[in-house]
């Protein structure tokens, strides 16, 4: 049996930062993880970090590839009728920016972190079952990478297993209150050999869909294009993604795309998703647990790392003085910021993607245009958009 007071089921950037800044605070959890080691350091996801959290990781002692690695982007252009208008952050935020860094690189730092610290991490648990949340002494019990049996007793769990983990289940029907909401449409994204079209993020508005331009390194690409939910990768040979790229960058000043060896292609979703409350007992849900966002406003890792910046400072409070009193508003503060991103993440969906056909397409297509023109001709319109993409204050 293993004794600790924090079991964290996942072993993603929420589970681990979370992890980290219990550490920071002297406080003893274990981290379960369902896939390998190297599954986790290598998944590409996520790669635009709000200030916050890029200061969040340096105050934490886990920034420094970040601040040598990591690409620093002061704007965003939104490209529509063959154009491209650029968004300027630290203009509009008080000089606040972006940086680039894959979500994989971040779990690597994280993980390493952990491991010099001696910290308990499980890769490759299977059977992991959660019981007693509802008590004082919750158990998380799985079979570790030998097949041996553990359990792990402590007085909280954290849920950061994923959308299709276990723990969200675990709160009770009449109890969790979900909302959703699936758009027609899903990201054909490319990771490609090619130095990037702009060093600043391109997001595009076209009649055949939307468009986004993002570079990971100097000679590094991610690249996506929308397309059907149902879309067959056999039909997106090499070819035609970079045919169907150049397209939606066309237009007078439109750059340079250069094709290069497409090192990874899939199709990515596109749902918003909330789970309320995001506790249960001696359970809180953090990230992709709790919610989703779609990726058009970069907001997926910021925001589990935000949920767990809130956990973590209530549990040392907890420990600190007994007092329950800010882990009793954990779901409460973290909602507050879920919801804000939540709609800054479905408005630039909105603005920014061609829906169903079906629908007035042309009443529709004037509408985004009438609001890209605002949102880049409005000092005011730019600045609500700057200052959600670089991250809303953190809760206190």
């Amino acid at each position: 049996m293993i004794r600790t007071q924090v079991a964290i089921v996942g072993a993603g950037p929420a589970g681990l930062v979370l992890s980290h800044l219990l550490h920071l605070d002297g406080i003893e959890s274990v981290v379960v993880e369902s896939r390998s080691r190297a599954y986790v350091e290598e998944r590409v996801r996520a790669g635009v970090l709000e200030s916050g959290t890029v200061d969040l990781l340096r105050e934490a002692g886990v920034g420094e590839r970040l601040s040598s690695e990591g690409l620093v982007h002061h704007g965003i252009a939104l490209r529509f009728n063959g154009r491209s208008k650029r968004i300027d952050f630290p203009e509009l935020t008080d000089g606040k920016s972006v940086v680039v860094y894959g979500q994989q690189e971040v779990v690597k730092d994280l993980i390493e972190a952990r491991l010099h610290a001696r910290g308990a991490i499980f890769f490759e648990a299977q059977d992991v079952a959660v019981s007693g949340i509802d008590g004082d002494r919750p158990t998380v019990t799985f079979r570790d990478v030998e097949g041996r049996h553990e359990e792990i007793v402590c007085d909280f769990v954290a849920g950061c297993d994923g959308f299709h983990g276990i723990c969200r289940s675990l709160i009770p029907a009449h109890v969790l209150r979900t909302f959703e909401r699936v758009y027609p449409f899903s990201w054909l994204g490319i990771l490609a050999r090619t130095a990037p079209v702009s060093h600043e993020l391109i997001y595009a508005n076209h009649e055949r869909g939307f468009g986004l331009y993002s570079a990971r390194s100097e000679t590094i690409s991610r690249l996506y294009i929308q397309c059907r939910p149902d879309e067959d990768l056999a039909e997106w040979p090499d070819e035609r993604v970079w045919d169907e790229l150049r397209i939606r960058l066309e237009g007078e000043d439109a750059p340079d795309l250069v094709p290069g060896p497409v090192l990874q292609k899939g199709i990515t979703p596109m749902r918003s998703f909330v789970a309320e409350p995001m506790q249960y007992g001696r359970l809180f849900l953090a990230g992709d647990s709790a919610h989703i966002v779609p990726p058009t406003g970069a907001k997926g890792m910021n925001l589990a790392i935000a949920d767990v910046r809130v956990l973590a400072r209530a549990l040392t409070r907890y420990y600190a003085t007994g007092s329950s009193e800010s882990i009793d508003r954990y779901s409460q503060t973290c909602l507050r910021r879920v919801w804000k991103t939540e709609r800054f993440s479905w408005w630039m969906t909105s603005m920014l993607h061609r829906y169903d056909p079906s629908s007035d397409v042309d009443f529709d297509d004037r509408l985004q245009m009438a609001e890209l023109d605002y949102v880049t001709s409005s000092r005011a319109a730019a600045r609500t958009l700057a200052e959600n993409y670089v991250g809303l204050p953190l809760e206190a």
